[in-house]
């Protein structure tokens, strides 16, 4: 298989669910499906879990939570879907939903089937086989930006969407709840992080720049490039932590993985995307050419930046509580704990540099 595509893996023991369950289901919900399924595992994500579910003649993606992992928030499947939908018809990078599920009898759990998107998804480096140099890089790079901005413009107010939200406010509740979560997510050893939490609360801004739809995981890797033109995204996946909020906030969140060529060595390893190659916007380039874009002031964009980076750091110190408790066993995780206390002391950098 081409490096430009996921290499797909057999499902993993503690992943597995029931074939002919699935099939049953989905012959039933979905037309024209014929033969035996074969089921794969994406190898993408800490979150939740995708599958690849092959029939001799058509292929779908098939979406749920963790073992464990109760339906809310982050591990809504049906809520996911249900923003997919709504979007679709406004934001044609979302893939199309074909089936939804909350019977735990099929499988154990909520869970989703969309189509599949065929196309290339950008991992750690960037593939030679696209033939980007630096100013093909900095296309791609810039399209990325633009779809961002591009979903931030939809009417917040259309059916389906109009409910995500809780109203003014959005930022204040993030603070407050990204830190109830990192205090339930504490593990022996962890950084305490309150001077972080408290800096956060004390300097958010009075009121939200304004209220539209998010990503809030907006990432190279949560995107779908046309395998004819890699400059083309043709679609935009993982909407499981949609809302209506604050687009400030869900670029910051988005900048919190973007790893750049003069990074530290530590913070390189972390790295997920390509952004460190030539051509790539720097994170402050990324900021600015937003903000000539939306029209928003970005000018005092520490505060954003350093929320995104305690947000990243909250979801790997839950991740991490997962794997201290044994309720996951994948090895990736076992180092979470470090890099957990890592991204606490990248927080107190930004937030030394916003202060002046």
């Amino acid at each position: 298989m081409s490096a430009l595509h996921d290499q797909l893996r057999p499902v993993r023991e503690e992943d597995a669910f029931d074939i002919t369950r699935i099939d049953a289901f989905l012959k039933a919900h979905i037309a024209d499906l014929a033969g035996e399924p074969k089921v794969a595992q994406f190898p993408g994500g800490a979150s939740n879990l995708t599958y690849l579910i092959g029939y001799p003649d058509r292929e779908l993606v098939l979406r749920r939570p963790p073992a464990g992992a109760k339906a809310k928030a982050a591990h809504d499947m049906l809520r996911e879907a249900h923003i997919m939908s709504a979007l679709r018809g406004s934001y044609p990078y979302v893939p199309a939903i074909l089936a939804r599920c909350d019977d735990p009898a099929v499988i154990g759990s909520d869970f989703y089937v969309m189509e599949r998107l065929r196309g290339s998804i950008l991992r750690r480096d960037l593939p030679a086989e696209l033939g980007l140099d630096a100013d093909g890089v900095r296309k791609l790079c810039i399209g990325f930006v633009d779809r961002l901005v591009e979903l931030h413009r939809i009417d917040p107010t259309q059916t389906g969407l109009r409910d995500l939200g809780k109203g003014e406010g959005y930022i204040r509740r993030q603070i407050s709840g990204w830190s109830e979560r990192y205090r339930q997510a504490m593990t022996e050893g962890a950084d305490a992080c309150d001077d972080v939490m408290d800096w956060l609360d004390a300097h958010q801004p009075s009121h939200d720049n304004a209220s539209c739809v998010i990503h809030n995981d907006y990432r190279f890797d949560n995107v779908v490039l046309d395998p004819d033109n890699p400059l083309r995204i043709i679609g935009v996946l993982d909407w499981e932590m949609s809302t209506i909020g604050d687009p400030l906030m869900d670029l910051g969140g988005s900048l919190a993985y973007w790893v750049q060529a003069d990074d530290d060595p530590v913070f390189q390893s972390f790295r997920r995307q390509p952004t460190h190659e030539a051509g790539m916007l720097s994170r402050r380039e990324v900021i600015d050419y937003y903000g000539q874009q939306s029209g928003l002031d970005v000018s005092a964009f520490g505060f954003y930046e350093a929320f995104g980076l305690f947000r990243l750091m909250v979801i790997i110190q839950q991740i991490y509580r997962r794997f201290a408790l044994g309720q996951t066993t994948n090895p990736q995780f076992a180092g979470f704990g470090d890099a957990a206390r890592y991204m606490g002391q990248r927080c107190r950098r930004v937030i030394q540099k916003a202060n002046g």
